[in-house]
């Protein structure tokens, strides 16, 4: 990897993941630049940037963990700081984009992702660098380019170099929804898959309110007793079944974001019922909320693989079973790229949709 041109640059980092900053500073071979953010008494966000910004290109290394508000507005605060300094541009690497979860209309909720977009952008940013954004579509929520890596070379090279005769994997998706994802993984291994179908999807919670309530019918002696609006009929979920040959064989789930591990260990259960003899869970982003650990120690899952966008040192003292995947060089050949004014299209080379 070519030295950067370091005269202009400027990494500075907040509070959500220092040890990744240090990390891609390193690579880069550049000091990190002197940033102070800390809270008041009053739990106010402050930032004081020490060093001088004018004119440079300034480089916020900010991810989403479970303090995700004040992740978000330390970001906003420390763009605008950098905004009122004269920056030359302000590039947001954000590993892992907070609310991305939230990318449609629920109810009578809203999209929040887009709101964060929009708050962004006002803030000051001119660019964006993530990685496995939970839905594609959430880069058109942006009014700056938006440049979203893909973790699964280093997912896949972990396959390859650490699962002892991975060749007699069949690569699993935990319900319907992520079979795309098994399917580009499987193909790029040569190797069959899988699919839970029955399982609960994520608590997208279907609870009853006005807006499934029928509209009120006019009474009217003319009125047909059939004519109205039909109702939509309620889902039943069928009975968990797992579509594809799991007996004698490493069943190896992948997914972007591991969060609450309860569907996992449910769907490691009934790969082990089916006669799969090591389970292994692969994702970008492992946020391994509550008792997250304590739920894979004691699951049949062998191994959970996680990339470090988001940190989990905590996590992997109270589980052996947590691996860690370095990912830094990624986010640190886009820094030098976008700096040099290099074209970034050798890192998405054979990406597809389904990535």
């Amino acid at each position: 990897m070519d030295a950067p041109k370091t005269s202009d640059i400027v990494i500075i980092s907040g509070n959500s993941h220092p040890d990744l900053a240090n990390l891609i500073a390193k690579r880069l071979d550049v000091k990190m630049g002197g940033c102070s953010v800390y809270h008041k008494t009053n739990r106010e966000t402050m930032v004081e940037i020490g060093d001088s910004v004018r004119g440079k290109d300034i480089y916020i290394i900010q991810t989403g963990t479970k303090d995700v508000n004040n992740n978000i507005m330390e970001l906003l605060i420390m763009a605008y700081a950098c905004k009122t300094s004269s920056a030359n541009s302000i590039v947001a690497v954000i590993p892992y984009l907070p609310y991305s979860k939230q990318c449609k209309m629920r109810k009578r909720g809203c999209i929040v992702s887009k709101l964060l977009a929009k708050m962004m952008c006002k803030s000051g940013l001119t660019h964006v660098i993530t990685m496995d954004l939970h839905q594609k579509e959430i880069q058109g929520f942006f009014d700056c380019p938006v440049d979203n890596l893909r973790a699964s070379p280093f997912l896949l090279q972990y396959i390859q170099e650490s699962i002892p005769d991975y060749r007699n994997s069949v690569i699993v998706a935990r319900n319907p929804g992520t079979a795309k994802k098994a399917t580009s993984y499987a193909e790029r291994l040569r190797l069959g898959i899988a699919v839970i179908h029955g399982e609960q999807k994520v608590a997208e919670c279907d609870e009853v309110d006005g807006r499934y309530s029928p509209p009120a019918v006019p009474r009217s002696r003319t009125m047909d007793a059939g004519v109205g609006v039909p109702i939509h009929p309620a889902k039943e979920k069928p009975p968990i079944n797992v579509v594809g040959d799991v007996g004698g064989r490493i069943a190896i789930m992948v997914d972007d974001l591991i969060d609450d591990v309860q569907s996992f260990v449910a769907a490691a259960e009934v790969l082990k019922e089916r006669g799969a003899y090591k389970i292994y869970v692969l994702a970008t982003h492992g946020l391994l909320s509550s008792d997250a650990p304590r739920l894979i120690e004691d699951s049949p899952i062998d191994e959970v693989v996680v990339t470090n966008t988001i940190p989990h040192e905590l996590q992997k003292m109270q589980c052996h079973k947590i691996k860690t995947v370095d990912i830094s060089i990624l986010l640190s050949e886009a820094i030098r790229r976008i700096h040099n004014k290099e074209s970034m299209s050798y890192l998405f080379k054979n990406v597809t949709l389904e990535d």
